[in-house]
């Protein structure tokens, strides 16, 4: 994408998360943004448009994390601290409730982003899993198929409204928690001291 086009649609973002998806019009983004809806209309051609390149971006900020960070021979807790940190970074301001907007409101769209998320994070922890069971960090009865699948099961759950409501919890919260609770499950003793040794380097508050 183009860098011009990226800064748009990180304005977007704040839109949608600040009004709602559904509320902000085109007219709304091009005020607000202060660009003509000529310049807006040669990156996108309508609304559904502009918010499936806004969940490919979002994709994308997710999936450079693993493009910039050399992970050959690193202890696969670090990796999963590195990654983790990384995500409460960038997404510390995910809103379960834009989450549910894109559900109701774009259903097609926001599937298909999900999917292609789930199946990238998916093939990532089971490579780190068999990583941390060949390092002798991880329990090595663990079934990888399963284990990803529950760690996904876990993402997708901490955007529910629902059960987690954004003005109770915030994304960077909810991930914290998941993940200390994931690594525990995973790792055998030796990989439980490890990363209690760990954890503190990487400014895990809340696991201090």
């Amino acid at each position: 994408m183009e860098t011009s086009f990226i800064d748009i649609l990180e304005r977007v973002r704040e839109l949608f998360y600040k009004y709602g998806v559904r509320s902000v019009s085109m007219d709304d983004i091009c005020r607000d943004i202060g660009i003509s809806k000529k310049k807006l209309y040669q990156y996108v051609t309508s609304k559904n448009q502009l918010v499936e390149k806004l969940l490919e971006l979002e994709r994308q900020n997710f999936e450079i994390i693993f493009d910039q960070n050399n992970f050959e021979g690193v202890n696969a807790i670090d990796i999963l601290l590195i990654v983790s940190r990384e995500v409460g970074d960038r997404f510390q301001d995910v809103s379960p409730a834009m989450t549910f907007d894109l559900k109701k409101y774009y259903p097609d769209i926001y599937h298909k982003h999900v999917d292609e998320r789930i199946e990238f994070i998916y093939q990532k922890i089971q490579i780190n899993i068999q990583k941390g069971i060949s390092q002798g960090m991880y329990r090595d009865d663990l079934s990888i198929e399963l284990i990803a699948r529950l760690y996904i099961r876990r993402l997708i759950d901490l955007h529910n409204p629902e059960f987690f409501p954004a003005d109770k919890f915030s994304f960077q919260t909810l991930f914290e928690v998941m993940f200390d609770n994931f690594i525990r499950g995973i790792a055998n003793p030796e990989g439980i001291e490890y990363y209690e040794k760990q954890k503190r380097k990487f400014n895990f508050k809340k696991f201090s």
